[in-house]
């Protein structure tokens, strides 16, 4: 791994942008690993050491979100909990299955699943109207997506805010503002776990968390700014745009 005192200046500000711009990426939509993680990499740090540095470092971008939208929280607990109990379980599952496997085959098919969330989100308002009856019913599927969606998100990550949102979207009848907001407290929690299981058990390079983790959380809270401004119909397709951009890249780089 490069030696952290070799950074200059030049790199030190390329992360703290990275940072700044994936923490409200991530509190917009969900993706913003895909800015960060090649900075990390620009500035010479192995691939390895990169993605375990990067998970890291976007935690408090997480949390920066989550600050910024506890207005929108608010009346949210008994779902925070239960979601929130779940996440951390599929969370657990996903960041061990990780530490103990490759994950080159489950990349292959992490942009097909990114096309299906944004399809998913895209048709979510009929979705909606199937599931449920005006109200919040058929929560065994919701608890079940979520569980998969928890375990992907510390398996690999990539787009899971994307997913996370068209899944809440189609069992849970709110703005879609509210549930951007779920979706960013649910993001933090798998975050968390999964970051806590690297810090642990890798290699994180902690100079660079300490630039970015300051700009993400920055970014996060500046990211729901953003959000606030768009009604629930430019949002569900800023969502979208920026799923189908993020899974071109991936397939694209696969």
């Amino acid at each position: 791994m490069q030696a952290v005192a070799t950074l200059d200046s030049a790199q030190i500000a390329l992360l703290a942008g990275a940072g700044l711009v994936a923490g409200a990426v991530n509190a917009v939509a969900g993706g913003g690993s895909l800015l960060s993680f090649p900075a990390l990499l620009a500035v010479g740090y192995p691939a390895i050491t990169a993605n375990v540095t990067n998970a890291v470092a976007l935690t408090p971008g997480y949390f920066g979100g989550t600050l910024g939208y506890r207005r929108e929280l608010g009346g949210q607990r008994r779902r925070v909990v239960a979601l929130g109990a779940i996440s951390a379980v599929g969370a657990v599952v996903g960041a061990f299955l990780l530490l103990i496997s490759s994950a080159e085959l489950f990349e292959r098919v992490v942009p097909f699943l990114i096309f299906l969330a944004c399809g998913l989100l895209a048709a979510q308002t009929r979705l909606a109207a199937v599931v449920r009856e005006g109200r919040e019913v058929h929560m065994a599927p919701l608890f079940a997506a979520q569980f998969l969606a928890a375990a992907y998100g510390a398996y690999f990550g990539a787009g899971v805010g994307i997913m996370m949102l068209a899944i809440l979207g189609i069992f849970l009848a709110d703005t879609l503002q509210r549930l951007n907001a779920l979706k960013g407290l649910l993001s933090l929690l798998v975050n968390l776990i999964a970051a806590v299981a690297f810090v642990l058990f890798a290699e994180v390079a902690w100079v660079a968390v300490a630039v970015m983790a300051v700009t993400s959380l920055l970014g996060g809270q500046l990211g729901v700014v953003l959000a606030r401004r768009l009604n629930d119909r430019a949002l569900r397709w800023l969502v979208i745009a920026f799923g189908v951009a993020v899974g071109t890249r991936l397939l694209v780089a696969g």
